[in-house]
């Protein structure tokens, strides 16, 4: 472990290390966040009577709209003077959410990630390939800083980085980990097998992925495809960045550096807590941040807690993969599916990529879905027009058997949808 002390802490005394910093976050963020004490007083919270963890229901809760309205500065708990990093989200149709970091946030921040990275396996001996986004995005800024902090090689290869470069970086510099989001490490796999680079002239090994939800088929794949082990990690950037959570090696959900974050799941309808083990809505309180502080934060991932001891050792809670959005659910003539439930579908059939679209419109008032889906290529028959007529209708019916939801299924040609891992929408919403 990177800091067995403070990640094997017994349960009460963690419990009052946060209470004690949980205290302290709240009386800095009413006296210097001109919204939490509007949000406090409207809601007549009175500290005192925070008296433990389990009083904090009677905070109320930060959303993502709070903090866009208060762009760019508004949330800062301390002067611009002690603000030594900006970063921000990237808001590509809003007003992004700006983040300070002070000296000491950055500190705590490599701890963090430099524990993320020791629980996934990376040591000194590694080198790092990070291809993430750098800039304004805090992405490859907390995994590089945590990799140091470990003592590793980083390569600071970027997502600005092309695939062919990152495959000749990756061989010729002899990577041992690779940190990405899952669409951009499939994408180098494509590659790989368009160069027609033989995995035994990599020294890859190991993965750590995150910035995106990814399903279980998704992680085989990339397994597969790359030979490597792969780790999910978890950290938005509004709440820190790299280093929120992450898997350990035996891989049974994601230890949350709870020294440094308190988690609930909440019913995002009742905004009630849900019982224990049950799915919800994230929502994360920093107690240790001191630039931009958030309480109860609403993260709209939908996961849960898992409370048993975790075999490596460690004493934090853990949360499950983030399954999906509260934000991204789609409502079809009243029934509502996930865009990752039909990533899971697709991963049943040969012959399609992991790639694809879902266009949402109406006609004559009445909702329709037509679902783009990317071939691989792979398909090989006499009649190739046939296999694809049939392909494109076993798609559909599968579809609507799983999720009840009648959709047009188009089939388009390999790389048509490929750019869709860099961003580009996945959803497109047409309806009036």
């Amino acid at each position: 472990m990177y800091n067995a002390k403070c990640e094997t802490l017994p349960r009460n005394e963690l419990e009052q290390l946060q209470f004690e910093r949980l205290q302290s976050t709240l009386n800095r963020a009413y006296r210097n966040v001109a919204f939490y004490k509007a949000a406090f007083d409207t809601h007549c919270v009175n500290l005192e009577r925070i008296r433990d963890i389990q009083a904090m229901q009677e905070l109320p809760f930060t959303t993502k709209e709070d903090l866009q309205k208060s762009y760019p500065y508004d949330m800062f708990a301390v002067p611009l003077r002690d603000i030594v990093r900006i970063h921000t989200t990237s808001g590509t149709a809003t007003r992004p959410i700006v983040v300070g970091y002070t000296q000491n946030d950055l500190r705590n921040w490599r701890e963090c990630a430099a524990r993320l990275l020791t629980a996934a396996g990376v040591t000194q001996h590694d080198v790092v390939q990070i291809a993430l986004h750098y800039s304004l995005f805090a992405e490859g800024f907390g995994f590089h800083q945590g990799a140091e902090r470990v003592g590793a090689s980083v390569i600071p290869a970027s997502l600005a980085t092309s695939v062919a470069k990152q495959i000749v970086v990756m061989r010729d510099f002899k990577t041992t980990v690779l940190i990405s989001t899952p669409s951009h490490a499939l994408n180098i796999a494509v590659g790989l097998d368009e160069e027609q680079v033989r995995l035994e002239r990599l020294s890859l090994r190991l993965g750590l992925f995150g910035g995106e939800r990814w399903s279980d088929s998704s992680r085989r794949q990339l397994e597969e495809r790359l030979r490597i082990t792969s780790i999910d990690t978890y950290g938005p950037t509004e709440v820190l960045g790299p280093g929120v959570a992450g898997e350990c090696h035996l891989r049974h959900g994601l230890h949350i550096n709870e020294d440094q974050f308190i988690v609930e799941v909440i019913n995002p309808k009742t905004l009630a807590p849900v019982a224990a083990g049950e799915e919800g809505e994230l929502v994360v309180t920093t107690i240790l941040k001191e630039g931009f502080p958030l309480i109860r934060y609403r993260t709209c991932d939908i996961t849960r807690l898992i409370a048993e001891p975790c075999a490596c050792g460690r004493t934090f809670l853990r949360m499950a993969p983030v399954s999906g959005r509260t934000d991204d659910l789609i409502l079809v003539r009243g029934v509502g599916f996930f865009p990752a439930q039909i990533e899971e579908i697709l991963s049943g059939f040969e012959g399609v990529s992991p790639y694809f679209q879902i266009i949402l419109d109406q006609e004559g008032g009445i909702d329709t879905v037509q679902i783009r889906v990317e071939i691989s290529g792979a398909i090989q028959s006499v009649d190739r027009i046939k296999a694809l007529e049939t392909l494109r209708v076993q798609i559909a019916q599968r579809i609507a058997t799983v999720l009840d939801v009648e959709a047009k299924v188009i089939l388009v040609e390999p790389g048509s949808l490929r750019q869709l891992a860099a961003g580009a929408e996945r959803v497109v919403d047409r309806r009036p």
